[in-house]
């Protein structure tokens, strides 16, 4: 628990539950929302895990373990990847960085144990993979706007106007040096810093001075579920595959062998997903796990459900013959319509 940083956000309003170290809220949730969508906010994501994996053999070990094509990565690069089970069941989404001498790999909130034992599992004593927990050194703060380049500039970070999604670079600011890295997590514009621990505070305060509105857990966890990234434990467990989720853009389809790369390679081949993610305006709130029906059928399940400033929305996932897009859906005690989220991508190649 970083408690300077703590500090300074508390000044700033924010509360925390008891089991979390990043702010639940700063009592502006619809204020941090749309400046999310409209100029930019600040988002403390250090809950989230960061694995360093170094030595000889690391791109090919994380290459084996995920869906996306890890070996081609160079210094400077990224991408998402999805964690599989032997039979392409979804463990984890994260996002692996490039460096000249290791891959820095963040992962979902509590996942860094879980995904360190199951990775352990595929060591064998002759491979040269280091795997290391850097969690605690590092503060994980996400810009999300579209001003986001322009208040980076504004403390001193000349950015390129455009770069590729999870491209990264150390940048020097003041005593220390900070990861900058393209993307803020979701469908939105932003940037993501991987800033040292004994800084979080320093840089926290800086880039809410120069004009960051800051967004507490709770108003991160609606912009998901609006926007469709699948989360761990809702859309993303062993019940479910990457294409089912969505997920087609951080899988290779010709990256070679992989763990659990005969089932995803079939069911792209056979156009075997026999159910799909999607939101669901909904009409009134309902529980998550709800069944969703249509004729009185249970053709899926409410994964997530979150207010937002119009209607209650969910996201669940629904049997791929009961339809598509603009289906309208008995969820719960409600009724919902599902329609498409920015985050996710179906399609067969």
């Amino acid at each position: 628990m970083n408690q300077s940083l703590h500090q300074v956000q508390k000044a700033a309003g924010a509360s925390f539950s008891t089991d979390s170290i990043v702010p639940l809220s700063f009592a502006n949730d619809t204020e941090a929302i749309r400046a999310a969508k409209e100029s930019v906010a600040l988002c403390d994501r250090s809950n989230w895990g960061l694995l360093l994996v170094s030595d000889d053999d690391r791109a090919s070990f994380i290459h084996n373990q995920t869906s996306n094509d890890i070996k081609t990565l160079q210094p400077g690069q990224g991408c998402d990847t999805v964690f599989l089970t032997s039979t392409a069941r979804t463990l984890d989404l994260a996002t692996v960085f490039a460096t000249e001498d290791a891959l820095l790999v963040l992962v979902s909130p509590g996942k860094v144990q879980s995904l360190m034992a199951w990775l352990d599992r595929y060591l064998f004593p002759m491979d040269r993979v280091q795997l290391t927990d850097i969690s605690p050194k590092y503060a994980i703060f996400s810009l999300i706007g579209a001003n986001s380049r322009d208040l980076l500039g504004a403390i001193g970070i000349e950015l390129p106007e455009t770069q590729p999604d999870n491209h990264h670079a150390l940048v020097p600011f003041q005593d220390t040096e900070i990861r900058v890295v393209t993307g803020s997590g979701l469908d939105l514009p932003g940037y993501t810093l991987v800033v040292p621990a004994d800084a979080a505070a320093g840089v926290w305060s800086q880039l809410q001075a120069a004009g960051a509105t800051p967004i507490g857990e709770a108003a991160w966890e609606r912009l998901r579920v609006e926007r469709g990234r699948p989360a761990c434990d809702r859309e993303l467990t062993e019940e479910y595959n990457p294409l089912e989720a969505g997920l087609w853009y951080c899988t290779s389809f010709t990256k070679g062998c992989y763990i659990g790369q005969e089932t995803i390679a079939r069911l792209n081949t056979y156009q075997g997903v026999k159910q799909r993610l999607w939101g669901i305006k909904l009409q009134s709130p309902v529980a998550c796990g709800s069944d969703i029906v249509v004729d009185g059928k249970k053709v899926g399940t409410l994964t997530s459900v979150s207010e937002t400033e119009n209607e209650p929305f969910g996201l669940g996932y629904v049997r791929v013959k009961a339809g598509g897009e603009g289906l309208k859906v008995g969820v719960g005690e409600t009724e919902g319509e599902l329609v498409a989220v920015p985050f996710l991508s179906h399609a067969y190649v």
